[in-house]
Order: structure tokens, then sequence, then C-alpha cells
């Protein structure tokens, strides 16, 4: 049981959408986000391993997003159970291919709702494997600047209330 309904995560799920998509149409920056998080949020990406707290969260997003300025990652669907949302979404490169089709990647992302419009946790799931294939396949490389992930990032992953 959740305390919170599935239309009241779903809505704030929702107008964190509509500012990424502002962000990835160049409106705003990734640290946009970060407004849907609480203070002692825990952000679990699949590359740069785990970040706690809104300061860190925040470097994270404006970090791991530069020279990756032309990529989208458009959003499938959601799921609501409890406090927690689970949603698909596409991580997908700049260009097709010649018959028309994208080069994309399916994610996953769970968010742990915590109340007054944030998350306290978010965990992104995808296959690194089938994004660095992607990268060669379609020869992308960065216009510019472009960051790595740290070499030993923290791997730890569970939620804990």
């Amino acid at each position: 049981m959740s305390e919170y309904t599935a239309s009241e995560i779903t809505e704030v799920h929702a107008r964190y959408l509509a500012v990424r998509k502002r962000i990835e149409q160049r409106e705003l920056g990734w640290d946009a986000l970060a407004q849907f998080f609480t203070d002692d949020a825990s952000f679990v990406d699949p590359a740069w391993g785990r970040v706690d707290g809104i300061a860190n969260i925040k470097t994270f997003l404006v970090e791991s997003m530069v020279g990756l300025e032309d990529w989208s990652f458009p959003h499938e669907w959601e799921a609501v159970e409890g406090n927690h949302l689970v949603t698909g979404w596409l991580n997908r490169l700049p260009g097709q291919r010649a018959d028309g089709t994208f080069y994309q990647a399916p994610g996953l992302s769970r968010l742990v709702y915590a109340g007054n419009g944030k998350f306290n946790f978010e965990q992104d799931i995808l296959n690194m494997t089938h994004v660095l294939e992607l990268i060669t396949e379609s020869g992308w490389a960065p216009d510019g600047p472009f960051n790595l992930p740290p070499t030993n990032p923290v791997r730890l992953c569970a939620w804990q209330p």
C-alpha cells in the first residue's frame, strides 16, 4: 500500500517528462530535473553508478549529459505499484539507418515517490553493451566536449526507505 495515489504519481511524472522534453529541446539544462528529487535522494545510472544527495545529483545530471545533446529519450509507457513508478523509454542516438529505423536501445527507470511532487530514488537500467554497439554501428561521435563516466563508480543499487 501507498499513501499516494497512482494519479498523483503519474501527474508528477508527466511534469518530469515535460521538463525533460524542454531539456531535449535545449530550453533548459539537465539540472532542471533536480526539482523532482528530495534533498536526500539517490540516483543510480548504469554507467555513472550511484549518486547520493541533491547537490551531487545536479552535478551528475549536467556532467553525464555533456556531449549527448543530440540524443533523445522518448517515453513509451509507465506503471505504478504503491509508491513505485516504472517507466519504459528509448535511448535514441541521432540519425537513422537506411531503412528508416532509429539507432535506439530500450531502457527502464524505477522511481520511488516520496510525496510533495518529488522522488527519493531513481534507478535507470539499460544494456550498455547494446548502446556501445549502436554507437559503433551509427558512427556517432560527440561534436565537442564529452565526459566519460567514472572508472570505478559506486555500484550499490539497493533502495532503502
